[in-house]
């Protein structure tokens, strides 16, 4: 099994992330180098991402058409398409969303500097 039969898992899962639960997608992905480069879809929406795996386990990062940015981990399988090295894959998996952009009265991801205190909600203001 290819590092791309594992990439289709993991896009797979990020692409489920929204929905944060586990989930069955499908997607394509298309090696370069040692990560892969992929497309994936379920019931979360599209999912566009890299990753990558070892054996039939993969991780990877994406983003959503509503611009979250999910990571994900799954199990899969490929088939190859052809004579070539381009494979379809069905797997299953798991994600969260690392970031969303619609969220902006989130905690900052880093510590404020000593001596500084964060901003009230109704100081908050949406760009």
């Amino acid at each position: 099994m290819k590092a791309s039969a594992v990439m289709v898992a993991a896009l797979a899962g990020a692409a489920l992330a929204g929905c944060a639960s586990t989930g069955v997608g499908l997607g394509v992905g298309v090696p370069v180098g040692p990560v892969t480069i992929g497309i994936g879809g379920g019931s979360g929406g599209v999912n566009v991402g890299v990753g990558t795996g070892v054996g039939p386990v993969g991780v990877g990062v994406g983003v959503n058409q509503r611009g979250q940015v999910s990571g994900g981990v799954g199990v899969g399988a490929s088939v190859p398409i052809g004579g070539g090295p381009v494979r379809a894959g069905v797997g299953v998996g798991t994600g969260g969303v690392i970031y969303d952009p619609a969220d902006h009265l989130a905690e900052p991801a880093l510590p404020l500097p000593p001596g500084t205190v964060a901003p009230s909600a109704s100081q908050q203001v949406v760009p």
